[in-house]
């Protein structure tokens, strides 16, 4: 009771008169500019302010109705954070636990702050108890500190020094933690590098993995081990030894399983498509299959990470020649009633997916009459062929991806004039506008169709490929989900299946 006494003094004096938030009740007033606003960029019809301000009101974004407008739908949507359900199926025990002891704590200084002492050394000993079960380091330190100076104001000796312990010994865990944090966010700053800028830096990597491993032994924390883990595939995955890679995320997937009360399923997403990566890279379907049609039990279908996953499978299945299956993942996908809520982006590359695997069909489908049944009617070839195709720069590779597609596709119907023109549109993007550290076998890919073009299209009469297409194999394709990265055809493979068309 005493507890509640002090709450409600506190309510009694600062309670406001109405909170804003979102949720069911509140969205059911469609005539509401906060519905409407929300409705709209969940919609995705906003680039930015000025979109969003000629929408609701048709002003400029610096008019003062806008402003104020946005100014209180993000204060509503920040309140919103507070009352999120994390009772959802797919959220661990873990991740419900770290969020709820976070907000808890939240009121732990909001108590503080208004001289509600007993209540907050309550409340911040339930936190506990929940952060020393799930090991949240950073939680038991605060809480701690807060219960530790608690207890000496009321000169209990035996307990200060039980809170002194966790405060000192947990301390260390979270600087451990830390430790291992900045680790693994210096492998990811190399990682996204091109390879050839990254490749310098391999004995700072082994450095940052062989220091991790110490840390992992010193210190029980779920957050140093996950940590060790991601940055050993990391440095495999960069060093090409895919193998290698496979071990550690099969190790990290055993980690996981045989400690279920740190389970996080963002985490165990990471390493499966790690692994999916991994048999990517080494064109191995039988085994990506396996790990697929396993992994994407794991996933919420619809969510953005089965969509990720979805996109490895379906690559895997191009890679290794398996159209049929490829088809099948397409259209999983590709028809699936969260499809069109995916960000532009991703839309646009399952788009172009989708034109290669028309092109397969068209070129397999004589030596695999299976593949002619699988023609999709909502594709237009001539709409297609007389697209001028220009995308951002920060998507050059689509436009580059579909001028080659248009150049397939003339070549099929014997339009040697038209295939020239795609030729020399990609000769122009070599020579300008793709860097060669970002787009290097890209740019081998178009010196050949260059020599293609200069031999007019007589295989017999090709000369100077040869350099350009051991590049190709001296730098293999890899993919990790940067698009100057993305290949839907490897392009040496694409490269001899011109060739045999041709003949």
């Amino acid at each position: 009771m005493k507890n509640l006494i002090e709450i409600s003094k506190i309510v009694t004096k600062k309670k406001v008169r109405k909170i804003e938030i979102f949720d069911d009740h509140s969205l059911k007033h469609k005539n509401s500019k906060f519905n409407e606003f929300y409705e709209a960029l969940m919609a995705g019809k906003f680039k930015n302010d000025r979109d969003a301000a000629t929408f609701l009101y048709g002003c400029s974004p610096t008019d003062d109705k806008y402003r104020q407008l946005k100014s209180r739908f993000r204060k509503r949507l920040l309140n919103t954070l507070f009352f999120l359900d994390v009772n959802l199926p797919a959220t661990s025990n873990y991740d419900r636990a770290y969020y709820s002891v976070n907000k808890d704590w939240t009121l732990v200084k909001i108590l503080l702050s208004n001289k509600a002492n007993h209540t907050a050394a309550a409340l911040a000993r339930q936190i506990l108890t929940t952060a020393l079960k799930f090991k949240f380091a950073d939680v038991i330190v605060n809480c701690s500190r807060i219960l530790r100076r608690y207890v000496a104001e009321l000169g209990d000796e035996k307990t200060y020094e039980q809170y002194d312990e966790y405060s000192k010994s947990f301390q260390k865990v979270l600087d451990a933690e830390i430790h291992s944090e900045e680790l693994f966010q210096r492998v990811i700053m190399n990682y996204l590098k091109p390879a050839s800028k990254s490749s310098d830096l391999q004995q700072q990597i082994d450095d940052y993995c062989n220091d991790l491993v110490s840390l992992s032994e010193s210190f029980d924390s779920p957050i140093v081990t996950y940590n060790m883990y991601l940055v050993w595939a990391y440095r495999f995955e960069m060093l090409s030894d895919f193998d290698a890679m496979l071990e550690v995320c099969n190790k990290a997937e055993n980690y996981i399983e045989e400690n279920p009360t740190f389970y996080q399923a963002d985490k165990l997403a990471t390493f499966q498509l790690k692994k999916m990566s991994a048999y990517l890279q080494l064109r191995d379907w039988k085994n990506g299959k396996i790990n697929a049609e396993k992994c994407l039990q794991s996933f919420p279908e619809g969510s953005d990470t089965w969509f990720t996953f979805m996109e490895y499978y379906l690559l895997l299945a191009i890679h290794t020649d398996n159209y049929i299956n490829a088809l099948a993942i397409f259209n999983k996908a590709y028809n699936h009633s969260k499809f069109k809520k995916l960000p532009v982006v991703w839309r646009e590359k399952w788009k172009i997916y989708d034109i290669y695997l028309n092109y397969i069909i068209e070129s397999h489908g004589d030596e695999n009459p299976v593949l002619l049944t699988q023609r999709r009617k909502t594709f237009r070839l001539s709409r297609f062929l007389n697209d001028p195709i220009l995308y951002p720069k920060d998507q050059r590779i689509f436009t580059v991806l579909l001028v080659i597609a248009q150049a397939l596709f003339f070549l099929e119907k014997n339009s040697y004039n038209q295939v020239t023109e795609c030729i020399e549109r990609l000769k122009s993007y070599a020579n300008r506008q793709l860097k060669k550290e970002e787009y290097f076998r890209a740019i081998q890919f178009i010196r050949l169709l260059q020599q293609l073009s200069k031999a007019d299209y007589d295989v017999e009469s090709l000369s100077n490929t040869e350099k350009y297409y051991n590049r190709l194999i001296e730098t293999p394709f890899h993919y990790r989900g940067l698009l100057p990265e993305l290949e839907i055809i490897p392009y040496e493979k694409l490269w001899n299946l011109i060739l045999n068309r041709l003949k």
